[in-house]
């Protein structure tokens, strides 16, 4: 085999090589790609449940409720459209409370978010930017100075 032939042979192989790099890194991003949801896109649209989703909106009022075992929370998650039960077996962050902003990571089961982390804001006048455009789409915003948005 002739010097030329080598170089061009060593060439292709890291070149297919290189590609298969390349698919295997695009496949795993593909399993940890979340994208945000809202309460009434949870209830208008069809998701598997092993599908990983992230919602986002407001904390229920009153919704709250934690179960005996002291680890298990059940609350309603809203974009002022639609609401959402959302169970989560945690230590929830120590600012969630109700009628705050909350983002939600887990999977959709039997019409439940069923959540494995739950983020809450991180002072009083923040809300995750997901949330906010989600509210100002709705016509449901609320500003610094109280008023509705309209879009």
């Amino acid at each position: 085999m002739k010097l030329k032939h080598r170089r061009l042979a060593f060439v292709a192989l890291g070149g297919v090589a290189l590609a298969a790099a390349t698919a295997l890194v695009l496949f795993a991003f593909r399993d940890n790609i979340v994208f945000f949801r809202t309460p009434s896109e949870l209830i208008a649209k069809h998701f598997s449940p092993d599908q990983r989703l992230r919602i986002g909106g407001l904390v229920v009022e009153g919704s709250v409720q934690r179960d005996p075992d002291g680890v298990t929370t059940r609350f309603g998650v809203t974009d002022l459209n639609q609401t959402i039960k959302v169970t989560y077996r945690g230590i929830l962050p120590d600012l969630f409370r109700e009628g705050q902003g909350v983002v939600a990571e887990g999977y959709l089961k039997n019409g439940i978010f069923v959540a494995n982390e739950v983020l809450a804001k991180h002072d009083e006048k923040y809300m995750p930017p997901e949330v906010a455009d989600a509210l100002k789409k709705s016509g449901q915003w609320k500003g610094p100075d109280n008023t509705t948005a309209n879009k």
